[in-house]
C-alpha cells in the first residue's frame, strides 16, 4: 500500500485540502498507515501532476487561500485497479521483536523493563482505539469496512498484550 492510494481513497469520500486530509488520516487510517504533513502535500502534488487528482483554490478574504483536492476519474480508476490487484504481504520488520531476539545480552532487570515498556505502549494504543466511537449499526458498507479495520487494530493489540503476558511468564521461570 502507498500513501497515494490512501489519499485517493479518502478523496473518494469527499474533496479535501491537505490540512483536512492530514487531520482525517490522523483520526482514521493513521492507526495502520501513518504519514506526516509534508508527505501528504508532496503526494497531493504528485497526484495532481499525474492527473489522478485535481486542485482548486478557494479564496478567503479573512484567512489564507485553501487548495481543495478532488479525485479525478483517472484517480478513481487507479484506486480501483490497486484495490483489485493481488496483495503481497510485505516482509516483517519489527524493531521490538529484533530487540527481544537479542535481549539475552541484557541483564534480567533490563529484559523485564523492555517487556514492561512494550506492555505500557500497547495498553495506551489499545485505549486509544477503544475510545473511538462505534455506531451499533453501520450506516453503509464503507462505514462497516472502516469499523472492521478498527476491530482488527483492537484485536491485534489484545493479542500482543496476551503474547507479552505469556512471554513474561516464560521468562520469569528462567530469569534470576
Amino acid at each position: 500500500m502507498s500513501l497515494r492510494h490512501a489519499i485517493l481513497g479518502l478523496l473518494t469520500i469527499k474533496p479535501m485540502s491537505g490540512y483536512e486530509l492530514k487531520k482525517v488520516i490522523d483520526e482514521s487510517v493513521a492507526h495502520f498507515w501513518t504519514s506526516d504533513q509534508s508527505q501528504v502535500y508532496r503526494t497531493l502534488a504528485d497526484l495532481v501532476t499525474n492527473g489522478l487528482a485535481s486542485r482548486r483554490t478557494v479564496v478567503h478574504e479573512d484567512r489564507p487561500n485553501m487548495h481543495v483536492h478532488s479525485v479525478t476519474e483517472l484517480g478513481v480508476a487507479e484506486l480501483d485497479s490497486w484495490l483489485a490487484s493481488p496483495l503481497h504481504t510485505p516482509p516483517t520488520r519489527d524493531p521490538f521483536l529484533l530487540r527481544i531476539f537479542f535481549a539475552d545480552r541484557l541483564p534480567p532487570d533490563r529484559i523485564r523493563a523492555l517487556l514492561q515498556a512494550r506492555r505500557q505502549e500497547m495498553n495506551e494504543y489499545l485505549a486509544t482505539l477503544e475510545v473511538i466511537q462505534q455506531p451499533s449499526e453501520p450506516a453503509d458498507i464503507g462505514q462497516a469496512l472502516r469499523l472492521t479495520t478498527l476491530d482488527y487494530g483492537i484485536a491485534l493489540a489484545k493479542a500482543e498484550l496476551a503474547w507479552l503476558e505469556a512471554a513474561q511468564q516464560r521468562l520469569e521461570r528462567i530469569l534470576p
